[in-house]
């Protein structure tokens, strides 16, 4: 009887019909990794950082906040005042040399007249601090006459603060009294508060 011998099998595994490969891989040979490092060869990628509009919105912020921090050298206090409509924040520096800013202008600016300047810096000539400390204003509303009223009330205010024994002087000058008068407002039928119109007997 003729004797039928086992096909024998490779190292690599046998062979599937339809050139289909082995169970291994087949013919295809794995591919080597490059000498750069990755598989698929070349430097490895880096990551790339991108700046969202929140982070740009923070950045932008913090550069606001950074020169409200550093506030200038020597300590502060604060007075508030007010006249007619108008409404002053008084920042009173010691150990300055005189200087007065209002909005972040310079006093001289800001009022041009000789008389507004000199109701700013009534208080401070009182009690003799006219070139030992600084003062830094934010007003808002009212009319100029207005304006410089509420800075001379919140600048008094402050160097009661300061020393306790301004007060008396300030107060007999009427600097620390706060003035209520204010605009009466405009009533209908008439042309003002109180101007009536002109009666016409025809």
């Amino acid at each position: 009887m003729p004797t039928t011998e086992e096909p024998k099998k490779s190292a690599k595994g046998a062979r599937l019909p339809d050139g289909q490969g082995s169970a291994s891989g087949g013919k295809a040979p794995a591919k080597k990794p490059a000498k750069g490092g990755s598989a698929s060869g070349g430097k490895a990628p880096t990551a790339k950082i991108r700046k969202t509009k929140d982070d740009a919105s923070v950045e932008s912020a913090v550069a606001m906040i950074e020169p409200v921090v550093s506030v200038k050298k020597g300590s502060w206090i604060y007075g508030l005042g007010r006249r007619k409509s108008s409404i002053a924040r008084v920042r009173l520096i010691q150990n300055g040399k005189g200087a007065i800013t209002v909005n972040g202008k310079p006093f001289d600016d800001y009022f041009g007249a000789y008389e507004l300047r000199e109701i700013v810096k009534g208080a401070l000539k009182i009690v003799g601090l006219e070139t030992a400390a600084d003062v830094s204003t934010s007003v808002e509303g009212g009319g100029l006459r207005g304006q410089a009223e509420s800075i001379r009330l919140g600048l008094s205010r402050a160097l009661v603060i300061l020393n306790p024994t301004y007060r008396k002087t300030l107060k007999k000058l009427g600097y620390l009294t706060r003035d209520p008068r204010s605009k009466e407002r405009k009533k209908f039928g008439l042309k003002r508060a109180r101007r009536a119109p002109q009666w016409s007997k025809r």
